[in-house]
Order: C-alpha cells, then sequence, then structure tokens
C-alpha cells in the first residue's frame, strides 16, 4: 500500500539515521518550512500521511495522503502499521511505520511534520527520535497569523488558539526549539541538527 517513492541518482553522503520530528502550534509555519525544505533539498523524504479523510481537488493518492476508509484505518492501528495516528476534525491521521523504518535503515534522513500528540507517540516508540519544536516569535504574531488567514469562520480560530495555547505550554518536552522568525533561518538549523549538507 505504502509504496516508495522512485530512488533518485544522488548518491547519498554521510547522513544522520534518526528520525527528525518537527512540531509545533497550527499557524507557526511548519508546512512552510517543509516545503521550502523539500524544494532544497530533495533527498529529505517527508513522510506521507495516511487518512480517513476523503481527498480534496487535486490531490493524489500516495502523493498529499495515503486516502483510507475507517476500517482501513482501524485494520492499521490494530496490526501495529502506525508510528502514531491522531483525530484531527472528526478524520484520523496517521504515519505510515514500515517507509520511515526502510528509509532509516538506508540513511536517508527522514522529517515528520506532526502535531503534539503524534510528537509523544514517536517518543514513547522511537526514543532516539530528535523532536524539534517550531515557536513562533511571539503570542502575538501567532494570533496575527492565525486570525489574518480569513479562511476560517472565528469558532475555528478560537478553538486553534486554545489549542496553541496547549502545545505551546509543551515546549519543554521538545530536544530543541527552533524560533520562525524567518523561514531561511530555521530550514537552515534544521538541516544543521539532521546532519544534511
Amino acid at each position: 500500500m505504502f509504496d516508495a517513492a522512485p530512488e533518485g541518482s544522488e548518491t547519498p553522503g554521510p547522513l544522520s539515521r534518526r528520525l527528525t520530528v518537527l512540531s509545533g502550534p497550527s499557524g507557526v509555519g511548519k508546512s512552510t518550512v517543509v516545503a521550502e525544505i523539500r524544494r532544497a533539498h530533495p533527498r529529505v523524504w517527508l513522510s506521507v500521511s495516511v487518512t480517513t479523510r476523503p481527498p480534496r481537488p487535486g490531490e493524489t493518492h500516495g502523493v498529499q495522503y495515503f486516502f483510507v476508509d475507517d476500517a482501513g484505518f482501524d485494520r492499521l492501528v490494530d496490526e501495529g502499521e502506525l508510528l502514531e495516528w491522531a483525530e484531527f476534525a472528526g478524520n484520523r491521521y496517521g504515519t505510515p511505520r514500515r517507509p520511515v523504518e526502510e528509509r532509516l535503515d538506508r540513511g536517508e534522513p527522514v522529517l515528520l511534520e506532526i502535531d503534539l500528540q503524534g510528537a509523544r507517540q514517536v517518543r514513547r516508540t522511537m526514543p532516539e527520535a530528535l523532536l524539534v519544536f517550531l515557536a513562533p516569535p511571539s503570542w502575538e504574531e501567532l494570533v496575527r497569523r492565525l486570525t489574518g488567514r480569513g479562511t476560517e469562520p472565528p469558532e475555528v480560530v478560537e478553538r486553534r488558539l486554545a489549542a496553541a495555547r496547549v502545545e505551546l505550554a509543551a515546549e519543554k518536552e521538545f530536544d530543541v526549539t527552533l524560533v520562525n522568525t524567518s523561514v531561511q533561518d530555521v530550514c537552515d538549523e534544521l538541516l544543521a541538527l539532521m546532519a544534511v549538507h
């Protein structure tokens, strides 16, 4: 089900075999940082999550997500096929275990972009993972980013802000904190932590 992406022609150099997890509150810029890392360093492998939510227009199975029904997700959980999983907005999301382990075994740099609940599960199942917390420059800036999107109703924004308070309070559970004042600076710091040159 979780087919590996085609191999590149690049020969990997000495890379960290440790899994890196990027987490932080909604609106902090995780997706922007990950997109820049993928653009600049395609050798960094980003796990594709499995979800029970239906595909949105333009999404392809196996590219943005692996799309499964509730019974399929239950089977993955029961068979221990997920490294971590969580429920969000009525849908479930999880990280397939096998592709992550295969790439780590080959010495490839692996990055997971997941929420706090998922990061805690990875900490329990793979304690050698490096957990990186992406923090906003300030609470005010995070509020500005979340309210400035203008894509969600006020009650959704309030739920996200409440969740962000909980997530910010968990920062001490992570190995490293990076403050997102500049996407390029955060990417450079994260790549250095992952030993990607």
